[in-house]
């Protein structure tokens, strides 16, 4: 099995689980028919180039030097079924041969049929003065009459076409409206023809009823066939009259599906959906269904169809780059912050430089003192045991200051080589145009959370590495019942960060909000909640927090 066959099995792997019926996809999310249809329309070439390959084998049949004028007649057929809502240049040159083949062996029946096809594929790419021409020239026998439906058939789609091209006047569509009742008037109660007019003609009237015929109807077809892609698009259109938009959108879904992965170029349900997503304000969707409408339209020689698209196209390509122009516009000033974040840290880097420089010529100068105070009289040391005591004390700060400052270099390289990646993977989707990707990746929240998250984990190893039995003294000092422990695999939790913020000094409450991310009054609270759980004297249990570690 090739790749192309992967993509259209997994796709049809999700169609089978919604089943040919109304109760096989109640349950099926929309988000999932939309992803499914957006993985086919990505893979749109895919389809196209397999309807491709099959034609060419049909006409390497035709080639070959050996075949019978029957058998020539055979495959012309067959292309002209394949290339009939795929290119319809094509399709008529297959039909006009065939009209040939059939005259040339006096088989009057097979002429009237090829020329009610190729009036068709005359209104489908605007040519409608010669389909109007073929029609006025078929005169149709007794003993032909079965061939009376499709006759009606050839008229109603030289009508509805025209309409479609003419802004839907109401002339064409009244004609159109007579020849679909003609259709009833002589088409077999049991043939697919007459069951989606009569369907139609009850879409108004007696939508239950058209329900029915329809969801009948779909259970005999293929899944994924183009008689399914068809039964489908009438479904939507029936649940759309009826105001059932959710199943309007599913069916919808469903026939563009079908239709993509039979290289339908003739696809009515794609420009549908293009409108739904266009009334839900999703402009990328409908552009993306639009575009491919267009192209499609324009690949095929569809006249009515890109008549149809025109006045859509505009209003639709005109949001888009209205929307993409604000993403651009956005993504300058994001742009332009994350510049100014660059620059602010090159400038806490310099200020840290010369803080250091500051402590080594600190540290110089101490050394000298010290070594001043050693050549000092032996009357002086009691003087010079407490300028060594404070000696000590200083370099023990300096310990404390160097452990400090290695941690803000490695967080600082941190946070710069993150914010590199963050940059370059915003680059990619801007350059690439991934404008959706993009924009759920500037409002996500997660890059964020995971660097407070790891803020948190170096401020308590630090912090706990200075003053390593704070939890137990601090709970020493709160009741046994009300003590306050981390969660398994946390070093500290809120309430001991408050504390331990404290205890280096922090005592402004907005400051540590701020750190920890929470209003003043949740501090408050938290701070008074644990005096009131202290032991003892209450107005004390801060202070001697501050105690914890001299």
């Amino acid at each position: 099995m090739n790749w192309e066959e992967h993509i259209r099995e997994s796709i049809f792997f999700i169609i089978l689980l919604l089943g040919n019926t109304l109760s096989g996809y109640a349950d099926i999310p929309l988000e999932q028919l939309v992803d499914s249809l957006n993985v086919v329309l990505d893979n749109k070439q895919v389809y196209v180039e397999k309807k491709e390959q099959k034609i060419q084998a049909i006409k390497q049949l035709l080639q070959e030097s050996n075949i019978s004028i029957l058998q020539e007649y055979e495959l012309n057929d067959r292309l002209y079924l394949e290339y009939k809502k795929f290119n319809v240049d094509s399709a008529m040159h297959y039909q006009q041969r065939n009209i040939e083949i059939a005259l040339a062996l006096g088989k009057h029946e097979d002429e009237l049929t090829g020329n009610l096809n190729l009036s068709i594929l005359y209104s489908m790419c605007g040519k409608y003065r010669e389909a109007e021409d073929i029609l006025k020239s078929i005169s149709i026998s007794e003993n032909l009459k079965h061939l009376y439906p499709y006759y009606y058939e050839a008229y109603r789609c030289y009508w509805e076409y025209y309409a479609i091209s003419t802004s839907n006047n109401q002339y064409a569509a009244r004609y159109e409206q007579i020849y679909s009742d003609s259709i009833l008037a002589t088409a077999s109660p049991d043939s697919y023809l007459y069951k989606i007019h009569y369907a139609g003609s009850l879409s108004k009237t007696d939508p239950k009823k058209a329900q029915q015929i329809l969801l009948a109807l779909l259970a005999t077809e293929e899944l994924g066939s183009p008689e399914y892609a068809i039964v489908t698009c009438c479904l939507a259109g029936l649940y759309g009259n009826m105001g059932i938009l959710k199943k309007e959108k599913e069916y919808y879904l469903l026939s563009t599906i079908a239709d993509l992965q039979n290289a339908t170029r003739e696809n009515f349900s794609i420009q549908c959906l293009a409108n739904i997503a266009y009334k839900e304000k999703n402009i990328d969707l409908a552009y993306k269904y639009t575009q491919s409408s267009i192209d499609d339209a324009m690949a095929s020689n569809i006249h009515f169809r890109a008549a149809q698209m025109y006045h859509f196209y505009s209003v639709i390509n005109t949001s888009y780059k209205i929307k993409e122009a604000k993403v651009k516009s956005n993504l300058l000033a994001y742009l332009a912050v994350a510049c100014f974040l660059a620059v602010l840290l090159v400038l806490l880097l310099v200020i840290i430089y010369y803080q250091m420089r500051k402590t080594v010529r600190m540290k110089e100068a101490l050394s000298k003192s010290h070594k001043k105070l050693k050549e000092l009289n032996e009357t002086l040391n009691e003087m010079n045991q407490e300028l060594n005591k404070h000696n000590d004390s200083l370099m023990e700060l300096n310990e404390v200051k160097e452990k400090y400052i290695a941690q803000f270099f490695e967080l600082c390289s941190e946070y710069i080589d993150k914010m590199e990646i963050y940059q370059t993977e915003i680059y990619k989707l801007a350059i690439n145009r991934h404008y959706e990707a993009l924009l759920k990746r500037l409002k996500s929240t997660t890059f964020i959370d995971k660097e407070l998250d790891s803020l948190y984990m170096h401020f308590d190893s630090i912090f706990l590495s200075l003053y390593p039995n704070f939890p137990d003294k601090f709970n020493a000092l709160l009741e046994e019942k009300e003590r306050v422990f981390p969660k398994s695999g946390h070093l500290l939790n809120k309430e001991l960060r408050i504390y331990a913020l404290l205890r280096l000094g922090v005592t402004d409450s907005a400051k540590i909000a701020g750190f920890l991310r929470c209003s003043m009054s949740t501090i408050y609270n938290y701070r008074t909640k644990l005096r009131n759980k202290a032991l003892g004297n209450r107005d004390e249990f801060e202070e001697k927090v501050l105690q914890i570690g001299k």
